[in-house]
Protein backbone atom coordinates (compact mmCIF):
# COMPACT_ATOMS: atom_id res chain seq x y z
CA UNK A 1 0.00 0.00 0.00
CA UNK A 2 1.28 3.26 -1.17
CA UNK A 3 1.76 5.66 2.03
CA UNK A 4 0.73 9.25 2.20
CA UNK A 5 3.94 10.69 1.73
CA UNK A 6 4.65 8.94 -1.26
CA UNK A 7 1.10 9.45 -3.16
CA UNK A 8 1.60 13.49 -2.31
CA UNK A 9 4.89 12.79 -4.25
CA UNK A 10 3.58 11.65 -6.70
CA UNK A 11 0.93 14.15 -7.25
CA UNK A 12 3.18 16.98 -6.95
CA UNK A 13 4.57 15.81 -10.82
CA UNK A 14 0.95 16.99 -11.45
CA UNK A 15 0.31 20.36 -9.54
CA UNK A 16 2.40 22.29 -11.69
CA UNK A 17 0.60 25.64 -11.30
CA UNK A 18 1.93 28.03 -8.81
CA UNK A 19 -1.70 28.08 -7.10
CA UNK A 20 -0.76 24.36 -5.77
CA UNK A 21 2.47 26.20 -3.62
CA UNK A 22 4.32 22.60 -4.38
CA UNK A 23 1.42 20.80 -2.40
CA UNK A 24 3.47 22.07 0.70
CA UNK A 25 0.70 24.20 2.06
CA UNK A 26 -3.09 22.97 3.37
CA UNK A 27 -4.64 25.59 0.73
CA UNK A 28 -4.31 26.43 -2.83
CA UNK A 29 -4.21 30.30 -3.72
CA UNK A 30 -5.70 31.48 -7.06
CA UNK A 31 -5.57 34.92 -8.07
CA UNK A 32 -9.02 35.34 -10.24
CA UNK A 33 -9.35 38.79 -11.62
CA UNK A 34 -9.02 41.49 -8.73
CA UNK A 35 -9.31 38.84 -6.16
CA UNK A 36 -6.83 36.52 -4.12
CA UNK A 37 -9.29 33.02 -3.84
CA UNK A 38 -8.28 30.91 -0.98
CA UNK A 39 -9.23 26.83 -1.87
CA UNK A 40 -9.25 23.91 0.82
CA UNK A 41 -10.35 20.56 0.93
CA UNK A 42 -10.39 18.07 3.92
CA UNK A 43 -11.74 14.75 4.28
CA UNK A 44 -13.16 12.42 7.18
CA UNK A 45 -14.01 8.46 7.06
CA UNK A 46 -15.46 6.85 10.33
CA UNK A 47 -13.56 4.85 11.81
CA UNK A 48 -10.59 6.91 11.10
CA UNK A 49 -11.25 10.05 12.13
CA UNK A 50 -14.59 9.67 14.41
CA UNK A 51 -16.00 6.93 16.29
CA UNK A 52 -18.53 4.68 15.04
CA UNK A 53 -20.91 5.67 17.92
CA UNK A 54 -20.39 9.28 17.43
CA UNK A 55 -22.74 11.63 17.00
CA UNK A 56 -23.34 13.12 13.45
CA UNK A 57 -23.86 16.09 14.35
CA UNK A 58 -20.45 17.15 16.09
CA UNK A 59 -19.12 14.87 12.85
CA UNK A 60 -20.28 18.03 10.40
CA UNK A 61 -19.37 20.51 12.61
CA UNK A 62 -15.90 19.37 12.39
CA UNK A 63 -15.85 18.65 9.12
CA UNK A 64 -16.64 21.95 8.81
CA UNK A 65 -14.34 23.22 11.23
CA UNK A 66 -11.33 22.09 10.02
CA UNK A 67 -11.89 23.21 6.48
CA UNK A 68 -12.57 26.66 8.29
CA UNK A 69 -9.19 26.32 10.34
CA UNK A 70 -7.37 25.99 6.62
CA UNK A 71 -8.54 29.38 5.81
CA UNK A 72 -7.55 30.54 9.14
CA UNK A 73 -4.18 29.85 8.79
CA UNK A 74 -4.45 31.78 5.77
CA UNK A 75 -6.26 35.12 7.27
CA UNK A 76 -9.12 34.43 4.89
CA UNK A 77 -12.51 35.34 5.24
CA UNK A 78 -14.96 31.96 4.28
CA UNK A 79 -16.79 32.32 1.28
CA UNK A 80 -18.69 28.94 1.00
CA UNK A 81 -18.43 25.15 1.12
CA UNK A 82 -19.11 22.43 -1.12
CA UNK A 83 -19.85 18.72 1.03
CA UNK A 84 -19.43 15.46 -0.40
CA UNK A 85 -21.35 12.79 0.95
CA UNK A 86 -22.10 9.42 1.73
CA UNK A 87 -25.27 8.82 3.12
CA UNK A 88 -25.68 6.16 6.38
CA UNK A 89 -26.54 6.23 9.50
CA UNK A 90 -27.73 9.77 11.57
CA UNK A 91 -27.99 11.75 8.33
CA UNK A 92 -30.46 13.73 10.20
CA UNK A 93 -27.88 14.44 12.55
CA UNK A 94 -25.31 15.28 10.39
CA UNK A 95 -27.81 18.24 8.38
CA UNK A 96 -28.06 19.42 12.28
CA UNK A 97 -24.36 19.70 13.09
CA UNK A 98 -24.40 21.27 9.56
CA UNK A 99 -26.98 23.86 9.98
CA UNK A 100 -25.71 24.63 13.41
CA UNK A 101 -21.82 25.24 12.29
CA UNK A 102 -22.57 27.28 9.13
CA UNK A 103 -24.65 29.19 10.97
CA UNK A 104 -22.06 29.92 13.60
CA UNK A 105 -20.04 31.34 11.20
CA UNK A 106 -21.93 32.95 8.22
CA UNK A 107 -21.02 30.16 5.88
CA UNK A 108 -23.14 29.35 2.74
CA UNK A 109 -23.77 26.26 1.56
CA UNK A 110 -22.36 26.31 -1.95
CA UNK A 111 -23.31 22.65 -3.56
CA UNK A 112 -21.55 19.50 -3.85
CA UNK A 113 -22.55 16.06 -4.21
CA UNK A 114 -24.22 13.05 -2.60
CA UNK A 115 -23.60 8.98 -3.00
CA UNK A 116 -24.98 5.92 -1.56
CA UNK A 117 -22.17 3.83 -0.37
CA UNK A 118 -21.30 0.17 0.99
CA UNK A 119 -18.85 0.02 3.38
CA UNK A 120 -16.90 2.64 5.21
CA UNK A 121 -19.06 6.18 5.58
CA UNK A 122 -16.80 9.09 3.81
CA UNK A 123 -17.40 13.27 3.57
CA UNK A 124 -15.14 15.71 2.49
CA UNK A 125 -15.15 19.64 2.02
CA UNK A 126 -14.27 21.95 0.20
CA UNK A 127 -13.90 25.69 1.13
CA UNK A 128 -13.61 28.40 -0.55
CA UNK A 129 -11.83 32.13 1.32
CA UNK A 130 -10.71 35.67 0.11
CA UNK A 131 -7.77 36.48 1.10
CA UNK A 132 -7.67 39.17 3.52
CA UNK A 133 -3.98 39.83 3.16
CA UNK A 134 -1.68 39.73 0.37
CA UNK A 135 0.93 38.12 0.44
CA UNK A 136 -1.16 34.81 2.18
CA UNK A 137 0.41 33.37 4.35
CA UNK A 138 2.67 30.01 3.49
CA UNK A 139 4.23 27.45 5.63
CA UNK A 140 7.29 28.17 3.78
CA UNK A 141 8.07 31.80 4.71
CA UNK A 142 10.39 31.30 8.14
CA UNK A 143 13.17 33.34 8.07
CA UNK A 144 16.21 32.21 10.55
CA UNK A 145 16.06 34.36 13.54
CA UNK A 146 12.44 34.42 13.79
CA UNK A 147 10.51 33.68 16.61
CA UNK A 148 8.19 30.62 16.96
CA UNK A 149 4.92 31.46 18.23
CA UNK A 150 1.17 28.98 19.18
CA UNK A 151 -2.23 30.12 20.24
CA UNK A 152 -3.70 28.44 22.86
CA UNK A 153 -3.06 25.16 24.57
CA UNK A 154 -2.30 21.89 23.06
CA UNK A 155 -3.53 18.46 23.87
CA UNK A 156 -7.12 19.30 25.26
CA UNK A 157 -8.49 17.36 22.14
CA UNK A 158 -6.85 14.99 23.18
CA UNK A 159 -8.50 14.83 26.50
CA UNK A 160 -11.73 15.39 25.17
CA UNK A 161 -11.22 12.05 23.24
CA UNK A 162 -10.08 10.67 26.79
CA UNK A 163 -13.33 11.68 27.87
CA UNK A 164 -12.65 14.91 29.89
CA UNK A 165 -16.00 16.46 29.49
CA UNK A 166 -14.33 19.90 30.61
CA UNK A 167 -12.11 19.04 27.18
CA UNK A 168 -15.19 17.45 24.87
CA UNK A 169 -15.69 20.17 22.74
CA UNK A 170 -12.30 20.87 22.33
CA UNK A 171 -12.25 16.98 20.23
CA UNK A 172 -15.70 17.41 19.09
CA UNK A 173 -16.64 20.57 17.78
CA UNK A 174 -13.11 22.21 17.59
CA UNK A 175 -12.97 26.13 17.06
CA UNK A 176 -11.53 27.70 13.71
CA UNK A 177 -9.54 30.62 14.70
CA UNK A 178 -10.75 32.78 11.65
CA UNK A 179 -10.43 36.34 13.68
CA UNK A 180 -6.79 35.19 14.64
CA UNK A 181 -5.86 34.24 11.57
CA UNK A 182 -7.02 37.87 9.35
CA UNK A 183 -5.24 39.57 12.86
CA UNK A 184 -1.75 37.77 12.36
CA UNK A 185 -1.78 37.34 8.36
CA UNK A 186 -0.35 40.91 8.12
CA UNK A 187 2.66 40.27 10.66
CA UNK A 188 3.71 36.64 10.20
CA UNK A 189 6.48 35.04 7.83
CA UNK A 190 5.20 31.39 7.74
CA UNK A 191 1.99 30.36 9.37
CA UNK A 192 -0.21 26.89 9.36
CA UNK A 193 -2.95 25.00 11.39
CA UNK A 194 -2.05 22.79 14.31
CA UNK A 195 -4.33 19.21 13.24
CA UNK A 196 -1.55 16.53 13.55
CA UNK A 197 0.30 17.57 16.13
CA UNK A 198 2.42 20.10 17.45
CA UNK A 199 6.03 18.46 16.88
CA UNK A 200 5.06 17.14 13.50
CA UNK A 201 3.76 20.49 12.12
CA UNK A 202 6.18 22.25 13.51
CA UNK A 203 8.30 19.90 11.40
CA UNK A 204 6.44 20.22 8.92
CA UNK A 205 6.88 24.13 8.60
CA UNK A 206 10.86 24.07 9.22
CA UNK A 207 11.13 21.47 6.10
CA UNK A 208 9.03 23.57 4.08
CA UNK A 209 10.22 27.06 5.20
CA UNK A 210 13.95 25.05 4.62
CA UNK A 211 15.41 26.00 7.76
CA UNK A 212 15.44 24.40 11.46
CA UNK A 213 13.12 24.71 14.31
CA UNK A 214 14.89 25.07 17.62
CA UNK A 215 11.64 24.72 19.93
CA UNK A 216 11.95 24.82 24.02
CA UNK A 217 9.54 22.21 25.09
CA UNK A 218 8.58 23.93 28.57
CA UNK A 219 7.91 26.52 26.89
CA UNK A 220 4.89 25.26 25.03
CA UNK A 221 1.82 25.78 26.63
CA UNK A 222 0.15 21.85 27.42
CA UNK A 223 -3.54 20.75 28.81
CA UNK A 224 -2.09 18.47 31.34
CA UNK A 225 1.66 18.17 32.44
CA UNK A 226 2.22 14.88 33.10
CA UNK A 227 0.88 14.06 29.37
CA UNK A 228 3.58 16.29 27.97
CA UNK A 229 5.12 13.96 25.29
CA UNK A 230 1.42 13.11 24.32
CA UNK A 231 -0.31 16.29 24.23
CA UNK A 232 2.74 17.40 22.00
CA UNK A 233 2.32 14.82 19.37
CA UNK A 234 -1.72 14.37 18.96
CA UNK A 235 -2.98 16.41 17.28
CA UNK A 236 -6.20 17.83 16.57
CA UNK A 237 -5.88 21.24 18.58
CA UNK A 238 -6.32 23.93 15.25
CA UNK A 239 -4.58 26.16 17.23
CA UNK A 240 -2.37 28.62 14.78
CA UNK A 241 1.39 27.87 14.68
CA UNK A 242 3.11 30.91 13.44
CA UNK A 243 6.71 33.04 13.24
CA UNK A 244 7.40 36.74 13.17
CA UNK A 245 10.27 38.66 12.71
CA UNK A 246 12.61 39.08 15.89
CA UNK A 247 11.01 42.02 17.98
CA UNK A 248 7.75 41.86 16.56
CA UNK A 249 4.73 40.96 18.85
CA UNK A 250 1.52 38.74 18.12
CA UNK A 251 -1.25 40.45 17.46
CA UNK A 252 -3.49 37.93 19.47
CA UNK A 253 -2.46 35.96 22.57
CA UNK A 254 0.11 33.52 22.06
CA UNK A 255 3.58 31.81 23.52
CA UNK A 256 7.10 31.93 22.27
CA UNK A 257 8.11 28.58 22.09
CA UNK A 258 11.06 28.64 19.74
CA UNK A 259 13.51 30.01 17.27
CA UNK A 260 13.95 29.57 13.63
CA UNK A 261 17.92 28.60 12.95
CA UNK A 262 20.22 27.56 9.91
CA UNK A 263 19.07 24.28 8.87
CA UNK A 264 22.30 22.02 10.05
CA UNK A 265 21.64 17.90 10.40
CA UNK A 266 18.34 18.23 11.73
CA UNK A 267 15.23 19.80 10.76
CA UNK A 268 13.53 20.08 14.24
CA UNK A 269 15.04 20.50 17.48
CA UNK A 270 13.58 20.26 20.94
CA UNK A 271 15.26 20.91 24.07
CA UNK A 272 18.26 20.35 22.31
CA UNK A 273 17.66 16.82 21.07
CA UNK A 274 18.08 16.90 17.07
CA UNK A 275 15.55 15.41 15.18
CA UNK A 276 15.78 14.84 11.37
CA UNK A 277 13.20 12.22 10.70
CA UNK A 278 9.45 12.95 11.23
CA UNK A 279 8.48 9.63 12.20
CA UNK A 280 6.88 9.55 15.54
CA UNK A 281 6.32 13.18 16.24
CA UNK A 282 2.46 12.84 15.45
CA UNK A 283 -0.33 11.68 13.36
CA UNK A 284 0.36 10.41 9.94
CA UNK A 285 -2.16 8.50 7.21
Amino acid sequence: MTSESEFITALRALATQPAARGLDDDCAVLEVGGETLVLTHDMMAAGTHFRPDADMADVAWKLVAVNLSDLAAKGAEPLGVLLGYSLGEGDDRFLAGLREILAAYDVPLLGGDTIRSIGTQTMGLTAIGRATHTPVPDRRGAQVGDGIYVTGTLGRAMLGFDGDPAHADAYNRPTPLLAEGRALAPQVSAMMDVSDGLLIDAFRMARASKHMFELDEAAIPVADNARRDECLRWGDDYQLLFTLPAGAMPAVPATHIGTVRQRADAVLTLSGTAIADPAGLGYQH
